[in-house]
């Protein structure tokens, strides 16, 4: 197997955790296997770093400054290695044989990196190299940085690049959790997520990889989380399943918007729960739902929408909260995911005065951290498909 793996700064934090990731490098390469090492600084070295730049510095002597970090963190572990007796080499920005380039917007250069992989994988049979996470170069040379979360993004992406069968983040977290241990009791490890799921807890604050590296999932290799102190590199953990993709498409079954609305609804605890409830019971399946301050939009099966509508009238007769419901239908949901959402700053913006500018009536617009769901007349739903995939395509 070809097995990229990532120390974060906490696995590295010490002379000892290096050398003992060091050991468990030389076991993965006795058993067999090609290793390739990405390292982030020891412990919080960047950030130290970043706090001492007290005075106006450029782009280019900051990146250069916040680099050392990890440029200690490889001479280290490939000087362990070397005391393990295994054949290692350290690589960083500015060598010949550095893999990760930058073109002039910043972007990883598909072409550029490709080859220079293509390269570096004719040494793995022999030699493990040590590779600076966090770190990149431009086409110019100089060096540059991948952002927060830079060393995640190396590991996926080299794993990709490199042809890897596995990527493990080795971490100080015992993989992905059933919720953060340090604000829930009886928080568990999870197996197995998808990277859908791992990418939409990584937007919303869940710190276990960034979700700039799972844009370089792909199905042709593993990914898996798990802590430093873990026996052995490849089980244990989460296994972090599927590939990342984007995604534009329409659903092909219209759906109806039944509102109930009420002044109190937003001062009336468990007033969505008790509605869902209520639906549930009935065997409905919610498809999304939407809340203002003074309503609640569910959106079903254009099947369903009749009987929902008349089960809800039924609540707000019962329910004081409530003053009326209304229905409309058959409306169309295009969504919108993936990279094509998180990577662009101005998306709603651009999403909106598209839409507006084709005279496409917008009946609402759900947003998560990773996806969008626009909802327009069913009558609209080609052009406005059309208006979506064009926008996206060109940015």
């Amino acid at each position: 197997m070809r097995v990229v793996v990532k120390f974060g700064g906490t696995s590295v934090g010490t002379g000892d955790r290096i050398e003992r990731a060091a050991g468990s490098i030389a076991k993965l390469v006795e058993d067999g296997h090609e290793a390739i090492v990405v390292v982030s600084a020891m412990g919080s070295t960047t950030d130290d770093l970043f706090n001492q730049i007290t005075f106006e510095v450029t782009p280019s002597d900051q990146a250069e400054i916040v680099s050392m970090g990890e440029r200690t963190s490889v001479r280290m572990l490939k000087a362990a290695l070397t005391s393990y007796g295994i054949n290692s080499i350290f690589l960083e920005p500015q060598r010949p044989q550095w893999p990760i380039i930058l073109d002039e917007d910043g972007i990883v250069s598909v072409e550029e990196t490709t080859s220079r992989s293509s390269k570096l994988q004719k040494i793995l049979s022999d030699t493990v190299p040590v590779v600076t996470g966090f770190l990149a170069e431009d086409i110019d040379g100089n060096v540059t940085t991948l952002g927060r979360g830079g060393s995640d993004t190396t590991a996926v992406m080299l794993g990709h690049y490199l042809q890897a069968d596995e990527v493990v983040i080795v971490t100080d977290v015992s993989g992905v959790m059933t919720g953060d241990p340090n604000a829930v009791e009886g928080a568990m490890n999870v197996g197995k997520i998808s990277v859908d799921e791992l990418r939409s807890l990584s937007f919303r604050g869940a710190e276990v990889i960034a979700p700039s590296a799972l844009s370089y999932k792909t199905d042709k290799f593993g990914l898996r989380v798990l802590h430093y102190q873990n026996d052995g590199l490849l089980t244990g953990g989460t296994d972090v399943t599927g590939k990342f993709q984007n995604l534009i498409d329409m659903r092909e079954r219209a759906v109806t918007g039944v509102t109930v609305a009420g002044r109190a609804v937003r001062n009336t605890p468990h007033i969505l729960k008790d509605l869902s409830v209520i639906l549930g019971n009935s065997n409905v399946n919610i498809q999304a739902v939407s809340s203002g301050l003074d309503s609640i939009t569910f959106y079903v099966d254009n099947s369903d929408g009749k009987n929902v509508e008349s089960i809800l009238h039924t609540a707000v007769i019962d329910i004081p909260a409530l003053s009326s419901v209304t229905a409309e239908s058959p409306i169309a949901v295009i969504r919108i995911s993936g990279g094509v959402v998180t990577d662009q700053t101005s998306v709603l913006m651009d999403l909106l005065v598209s839409l507006s500018e084709n005279k496409i009536q917008l009946n609402d617009l759900i947003t998560s951290a990773t996806s969008i769901g626009v909802f327009v007349n069913w009558n609209q739903r080609k052009e406005a498909l059309t208006v979506v995939q064009k926008l996206f395509e060109s940015n």
